[in-house]
């Protein structure tokens, strides 16, 4: 599949069209900083954002996006339930909750934000009735290691239309894709940048230059050569525009398995199976 521009987008397993590229507001200021950060890229042309309620942001977020003028139907907007909120079993009011912070009648894709041991089978069947509802257009899951996913699939009747993880060149994890791609689950990384640590890799720096690009410009690509959707966290206006001059070149099949190769289970995140917030 060619990705050639920041319109086309993705298709979930239910129809659902989703942007491959999208604006990530993780650790992004509510108020003016999230508001700006979004107005940039509703500007620059990206059609999803992606917050979560422990972002605490998801008011100024909603803010920008109906201060656009863009057509709501134009706008994907991913959120997602917090863990609290799976152990308290109250996902039906967090659901609630984050659409009045956002003040949306629907989200595009909703998810569970991490899996919380011996609570997101139950969890998940609060997201198959908000997804019947037709106030999230897709529902999905976050940090879903291959074991969550087949424990879900064997006692759920709803496939996941998103597994969005940490993915980057040194967390390949081809293993999950793989399961992912065979059930019809669309991945989609988080942290695709390593939390900045993309200029320090050598071989990165080196295709780089080579493309003449950026290292993150580099990454960003292989994630979509990958097929997966990328979200890309920036409060800078010049890394925002950066981030979308993605569609003007492709890497070759050997620096694609180069990057690949790089792949060390390195996580800069927590790891799904042992989190403790």
């Amino acid at each position: 599949m060619k990705i050639a521009s920041i319109a086309d987008r993705a298709v979930l397993n239910n129809g659902v069209g989703m942007p491959w590229l999208g604006l990530g507001v993780f650790r992004t200021k509510e108020g003016e900083e999230v508001e700006r950060a979004v107005k940039w890229a509703l500007e620059a042309g990206y059609r999803s954002i992606d917050t979560a309620a422990v972002y605490r942001n998801e008011r100024g977020v909603g803010k920008a996006i109906r201060a656009s003028g863009i057509p709501r139907e134009e706008i994907f907007v991913t959120t997602k339930v917090w863990n609290d909120d799976l152990r308290a079993g109250t996902v039906r009011r967090a659901f609630q909750e984050s659409l009045d912070r956002l003040g949306l009648d629907y989200v595009d894709l909703y998810l569970i934000h991490w899996p919380v041991k011996g609570r997101y089978i139950e969890a998940w069947k609060v997201m198959e009735e908000i997804y019947r509802s037709g106030k999230a257009k897709a529902v999905g899951v976050s940090n879903f290691l291959r074991h969550h996913l087949e424990d879900l699939l064997a006692k759920t009747s709803l496939v996941p239309a998103v597994n969005q993880i940490e993915f980057h060149p040194l967390l390949v994890q081809p293993d999950l894709l793989r399961f992912c791609r065979e059930h019809g689950i669309q991945v989609e990384a988080w942290s695709p940048l390593m939390q900045g640590h993309v200029v320090e890799i050598p071989e990165i720096r080196r295709l780089a230059e080579k493309y003449g690009k950026t290292p993150a410009q580099i990454v960003l690509r292989w994630d979509l050569q990958h097929e997966v959707v990328t979200i890309p966290k920036s409060v800078h206006r010049e890394r925002i525009l950066e981030n979308m001059q993605i569609f003007d070149f492709e890497l070759s099949a050997e620096d694609m398995a180069l990057l690949d190769g790089l792949d060390a289970g390195r996580r800069f995140g927590s790891d799904p199976d042992h989190f403790d917030f």
